[in-house]
């Protein structure tokens, strides 16, 4: 499977956990009850950084990717933007 099809696959995973049905912890999650979570993933990722454990960098950059699949669903929720404007912003830079 495909980085592009790997990546779509997690954003649908994201879909059915905040649609209806989903799970009921992710569909009550906002901006706000998600910055501290995005916050420790990343100093997560810093730590996997210094102490140059690349197998732990490998798991909290997904943990961290996964921080920015579920605020891209949020602002797709909120007609704000989408995961594609996500990527489209990085990759027009």
């Amino acid at each position: 499977m495909s980085a592009g099809e790997k990546f779509n696959n997690l954003v649908k995973i994201m879909d059915r956990l905040r649609g209806p049905g989903g799970c009921p912890w992710d569909r009550e999650q906002t901006y706000a009850s998600l910055r501290s979570y995005l916050l420790e993933e990343s100093y997560e990722v810093v730590e996997a950084l210094d102490s140059e454990d690349l197998g732990s960098l490998a798991e909290e950059l997904g943990d961290l990717l996964l921080q920015i699949v579920f605020l891209s669903r949020l602002g797709k929720e909120d007609g704000a933007f989408t995961v594609e404007d996500v990527i489209d912003h990085i990759s027009d830079k």
